[in-house]
């Protein structure tokens, strides 16, 4: 049999255990879901933003999955209410898992408004000037909606498309996936990570 000084023996142990902490201590990468991976922060605004969870938008009437989206807040929350009132900074991302054509995409975003926001009038022009951003996607393309002030940034493959202002549109079209109608339950809890 052969002898390991203790010294030895213990230094070693020390550093397994080391190793082993700040592995535990590291900070998650990515999260993960239906084979799409999505940073754990992003900047907006000057500021870094968590990754509050993810979520997937399927289409209920024809099951099919049709993005990965995720929330990124200045603080993490589970609080639906809170975080659409919020003047931090906010982003959503989604990654789309299947083309969708601007048609699609403003016929989403008006019955998320609809069922969502109770003044939809009151913000017409700010919807219109939203819908006009709207393009065709393909499958793997990402679009990013940067909430900071009173401005939504949409963004479509990293390129600025539009600049839309107020308080109120913000507050609505986070309401689509945080308001009381989402387009599926399992998505709302999965980005207010619960």
């Amino acid at each position: 049999m052969r002898w390991i000084h203790a010294g030895t023996f213990f230094a070693g142990v020390a550093r397994a255990m080391a190793m082993v902490t700040l592995v535990a201590l590291s900070p998650v990468r990515a999260a993960t879901l239906a084979g799409v991976e999505l940073p754990d922060q992003a900047t907006v605004g000057g500021k870094t933003l968590a990754l509050n969870g993810l979520g997937l938008r399927t289409a209920t009437f024809l099951k099919v999955e049709v993005y990965v989206i995720g929330l990124y807040l200045e603080r993490k929350s589970s609080d639906a209410k809170a975080i659409i009132e919020s003047s931090e900074s906010r982003r959503i991302q989604m990654h789309f898992v299947r083309d969708v054509t601007a048609k699609e995409l403003r016929d989403a975003w008006k019955d998320g408004f609809e069922d969502n926001y109770e003044d939809v009038s009151s913000i017409k022009g700010e919807i219109a000037s939203f819908d006009a951003s709207m393009r065709d996607v393909k499958t793997g393309d990402t679009m990013v909606l940067d909430f900071t002030g009173d401005t939504v940034d949409v963004l479509i493959n990293g390129t600025k498309i539009d600049a839309v202002e107020g308080k109120p549109f913000q507050q609505a079209l986070l309401g689509v996936w945080l308001g009381p109608k989402p387009p599926d339950d399992d998505l709302k809890e999965g980005i207010l990570g619960r």
